[in-house]
């Protein structure tokens, strides 16, 4: 059975700091790109970032780009996004993702084979 499970949202201020993490089980980590989206209320799931199977390829959306950084660690089954200087406009469920592929980082959802229930981020002004 295929579990990706998001940690480390909360609420935060503007300008803040926080990490998520997403502790994956029940595939081989090893092989698989993983992203980050975020969805707010009332609006679609938009593309953060995402790398690929060794962290020699990473993408990430404009609007985060300096902000947050993705990373792997292939030895706990485990991806984080590094989040920084945070903005009221980053509250959403943030949620992790898994595409079956060894180098995909683009930012189609549909590529994305497994999800994670997602985790709240609210940063207030």
């Amino acid at each position: 059975q295929v579990q990706l499970v998001e940690s480390g949202g909360g609420l935060v201020q503007a300008g803040d700091s926080l990490r998520l993490s997403c502790a994956a089980s029940g595939l081989t980590f090893r092989y698989l790109t993983m992203g980050w989206f975020r969805q707010a209320p009332g609006k679609e799931r938009d593309f953060i970032a995402a790398i690929n199977w060794s962290a020699s390829s990473t993408n990430y959306a404009d609007s985060v780009k300096g902000r947050f950084t993705i990373s792997r660690d292939n030895a706990k089954n485990t991806v984080y996004l590094q989040m920084s200087r945070l903005k009221p406009e980053d509250t959403a469920a943030y949620y992790c993702a898994a595409a079956q592929s060894t180098y995909y980082t683009g930012s189609n959802y549909e590529r994305y084979d497994y999800w994670g229930q997602g985790t709240q981020v609210t940063v207030s002004s």
